[in-house]
């Protein structure tokens, strides 16, 4: 057995949990969020037939929010019930046959089942256990780190993948658009054809304080664009003018992230969203995160169609893995 999973401390956590997980007041839940309130962030209807309405909509909150939700977008919930319960069906698996999917310790990649994530401030640590593993392009996946267990674990993880391109590119369209760039630039910029669909599952078990631990802390995500559906337990956060506040579940939607790259990308036009996951006392909470990410070897900067003498770059054009080196490591960019 390797390192020490949260899902077996929280099976040994009755009323307290081990000092590690107590986050500091400046970030403990019960302290922290704005309670009885819900963030209503922008809902943003696919199908809508007005095609201008829908694209400053995704505008408008890529500028303003960071976040957004997606009803309506044509990916069936069959095909979403089915990722969920592939995903839960591997938590709920033995520790032993999790652990064949382990993190190897002098891995470079981030694919595989495991715990700690970065640095952590003063030795802290985030109440989860996750799974890692890209799900496109297919040259870019690694079937050592794909469940075998529940058996239907790679057709539902294929079946949303395919599905999940026609949601992507509209997504890049209409953002690209939304710069004043041409529909198809920005998810060029941003690798094109190579971008790496890169699957998160993230396990919040059930915890005895969930006012003192947080299951990921506040953070923004180092990718182009995260596209996210979760279980039916609530728990993600977004910061709105410094203060916590939890975003409303719906059924079916996507939730969207602005990432670092595509901040990077329109020159800080667009914001990359601080959001963070509370836990909760009774049941396990999951999600399902899909990062956009440009290859390793990619260059990301400032787009050169947003840079000129009045609006000089405000980032450094730099490989994405150099990005995420330094970002996990606490070094500034």
């Amino acid at each position: 057995m390797g390192a020490e999973r949260v899902q077996d401390i929280a099976k040994s956590s009755k009323e307290t949990i081990p000092d590690a997980f107590i986050r500091l007041e400046t970030e403990q839940p019960g302290i922290t969020t704005v309670h009885g309130a819900v963030l209503e962030v922008p809902t943003i209807d696919y199908s809508d037939p007005d095609e201008e309405k829908v694209l400053s909509a995704i505008e408008d909150a890529a500028r303003n929010w960071g976040m957004f939700q997606i009803v309506n977008h044509e990916i069936p919930s069959e095909a979403i019930a089915k990722l969920l319960a592939a995903g839960k069906g591997f938590f709920e698996l033995s520790q032993e046959e999790k652990e064949v999917y382990a993190k190897p310790s002098d891995s470079k990649s981030m694919e595989g089942y495991g715990t700690a994530l970065q640095k952590e401030v003063e030795g802290k640590k985030a109440w989860v256990d996750h799974l890692f593993h890209k799900i496109w392009p297919p040259s870019a996946i690694n079937y050592r780190f794909w469940p075998e267990n529940p058996a239907f674990y790679r057709e539902a993880n294929e079946e949303y993948a395919k599905h999940l391109h026609g949601v992507v590119d509209k997504l890049f369209k209409s953002l690209s658009l939304g710069l004043g760039l041409e529909g198809n630039e920005l998810k060029e910029a941003a690798g094109g054809d190579n971008l790496e669909y890169l699957l998160k599952i993230n396990y919040y078990p059930p915890c005895p304080r969930p006012d003192l631990a947080l299951g990921v802390v506040a953070h923004t995500d180092m990718c182009t664009i995260t596209i996210l559906v979760p279980n039916d337990v609530q728990g993600l956060q977004a910061s709105r003018d410094g203060r916590w506040y939890d975003v409303k579940y719906i059924p079916n939607a996507l939730v969207i992230h602005i990432g670092d790259q595509i901040e990077i990308l329109s020159n800080g036009k667009y914001k990359s969203v601080l959001h963070r996951t509370t836990v909760n006392k009774e049941k396990a909470r999951m999600s399902w995160p899909v990062f956009l990410e440009p290859p390793s070897d990619f260059e990301v900067g400032p787009h050169p169609k947003l840079v000129n003498k009045e609006n000089p770059p405000k980032f450094k054009t730099k490989k994405y893995s150099d990005y995420v080196y330094c970002k996990l490591n606490k070094i500034p960019q």
